[in-house]
């Protein structure tokens, strides 16, 4: 007697750590540029270099890279950029990790701050949060058929699992070439730029990948002539391509976690040789699971009829996949500017982004506590200082409804600002709308007793003399054939062929003839 199995491949997070990282350090401004009077704008992201782990421990190394822009004091006010950057190397404990093992590092800018000092040097103050996971692939080996010599009885149930079918790491690259208007002068040098994606879909197909979303610009920058006017262009490209990825099939479900590994932008000259070209460039690092949802029938009991079968068990964990529908929230507030900062004239540019500090599992749904990030770029009235921002951060409240969602559940949330509309009130206040989109993987746990192995033994002669050789016997609520079956060491089939039953479905009060 040997029982056949299945290995059904799954996925899991072995360790997970958490680590902060604070920043604080004094940059001097270049030699070849001015003066900085007051900072405008500031910005900062971080490249991860290098990932590598030791016995129980992790060392990150990665670069912040920030840019300030500030205005000079010089008479026509001119606008810089200054761009830098600052190492960091953090060593985060981590239980069970191993120098072979792979970490996942995602991180996070929860406060990024800029000042001056002086006019020839800034102070940067950024605090980094980092968050490590080590994920692993394995195989629930499950018992799902019976090859026997022996005369014997098993049963099956079945399972909803999903399954892992597609797990790597892959690249996707956005190239775009966006011409300026015919009524904006030439790009004589850029001042700031904001690339944003928003409303990033994966879409599973047939042996590949489709991916659909938006490409936000914006751009301040220094137009061509004697006057040099600092003007403003914002556009949104629609991104779509589909990647080749082995394996994959449409009725799949998808987490792909995307990160912009690269960035570049560079002002080319169109056909006339005149610099009126954008070309951008990005490469998204993609982190692809794709799984299948099947049903799988596992044995779940056997008895023998002629010898004595012992099923011995032990607790199989795994994993099925609780269908979650996308949701969006919609937040309006207002935000006005400090007293004694200038007026708004013009309304150049805002962004938004989203940080959700809470997320917490509840009973049917994920509750999300966060804030959207507003930033503002005008113009003002004010000729000695003709450039501003109004920042502010609206928080947020939301919980996602998951039908069927227990706290025990495992599960991942992407937060996305699908719509954003700022404008002016007046000179003194923005109205702020915005909708936000939440899209969530959930997985429900499922522990199942499977059988791992069988002993087979002869049956015990005693015990066999003591069972009646035939038995009328009267149905109660609950009973089931194969418990019968088991009890009196008879096939099922034998049962209900003795009691001429077309079904194996019992109602209390049957009345039975069980002959051994």
């Amino acid at each position: 007697m040997e029982l056949v199995k299945k290995n059904i491949h799954m996925d899991r997070v072995r360790a997970k750590a958490a680590d902060q990282i604070a920043m604080d350090d004094d940059i001097n401004i270049s030699d070849s540029m001015p003066d900085a009077q007051t900072i405008i704008l500031d910005k900062a992201d971080v490249k991860i270099d290098e990932v590598k782990g030791t016995t129980d421990h992790v060392t990150v190394k990665g670069t912040l890279l920030f840019s300030i822009l500030y205005q000079t004091d010089e008479e026509n006010s001119s606008l810089y950029c200054m761009e830098g950057k600052l190492p960091f190397e953090e060593q985060i404990y981590m239980e069970g990790v191993a120098n072979t093992d792979t970490v996942n590092v995602a991180w996070e800018i929860e406060d990024f701050s800029s000042s001056l000092i002086n006019s020839r040097k800034l102070n940067i103050q950024a605090l980094v949060a980092l968050r490590l996971t080590l994920e692993e692939l394995y195989d629930e080996e499950t018992a799902v058929e019976l090859c026997m010599e022996e005369p014997a009885e098993f049963c099956k149930k079945q399972m909803e699992i999903a399954e892992i079918a597609v797990s790597k790491k892959d690249i996707f690259r956005i190239k775009e070439e966006i011409p300026l208007p015919q009524n904006e002068p030439n790009i004589f040098q850029t001042l700031w730029k904001s690339i944003q994606l928003s409303n990033l879909h994966f879409v599973p197909m047939e042996e590949k990948i489709g991916i659909q979303g938006e490409l936000k610009l914006f751009l301040l920058y220094e137009g061509e002539g004697e006057d040099a006017p600092v003007r403003t262009f914002t556009t949104t490209v629609p991104v779509q391509g589909t990647m080749e990825c082995h394996g994959c099939m449409e009725n799949m479900y998808a987490d792909i976690r995307s990160t912009v590994s690269h960035q570049e932008l560079e002002i080319r000259p169109d056909f006339d040789g005149e610099e009126r070209v954008i070309g951008l460039d990005l490469v998204l690092d993609l982190d692809i699971r794709l799984y299948e949802q099947e049903n799988v029938e596992i044995l779940s009991d056997v008895y023998g009829v002629t010898k004595e079968i012992e099923a011995v068990t032990r607790q199989g964990q795994y994993r099925r996949f609780l269908p979650a529908e996308g949701a969006q929230h919609r937040i309006l507030d207002r935000m006005k500017i400090q007293a004694g900062s200038p007026r708004m004239l013009q309304l150049l540019w805002s962004e938004g982004t989203v940080h959700m500090d809470h997320i917490q599992p509840v009973e049917n749904g994920i509750a999300i506590d966060g804030s959207v990030e507003i930033r503002a770029l005008y113009q003002t009235s004010d000729e000695k200082l003709p450039y501003s921002v109004l920042s502010g951060t609206i928080p947020f409240e939301y919980t996602m409804k998951i039908p069927g969602m227990s706290v025990t559940d495992t599960f991942h949330v992407n937060a996305n600002l699908e719509q954003l509309a700022v404008n002016m009130v007046d000179s003194e206040e923005l109205d702020v709308k915005a909708v936000l989109s939440f899209a969530a993987m959930v997985f429900s746990q499922v522990y199942e007793d499977v059988i791992s192995d069988i002993r087979v033994s002869e049956l015990d002669a005693t015990k066999l003399a003591e069972l009646p050789g035939i038995v009328a016997y009267v149905a109660r609520e609950g009973d089931t054939l194969w418990q019968l079956g088991k009890k009196y060491y008879v096939p099922i089939a034998q049962i209900m062929e003795m009691n001429n039953l077309s079904s194996d479905k019992l109602e209390a009060g049957a009345k039975l003839l069980i002959v051994k």
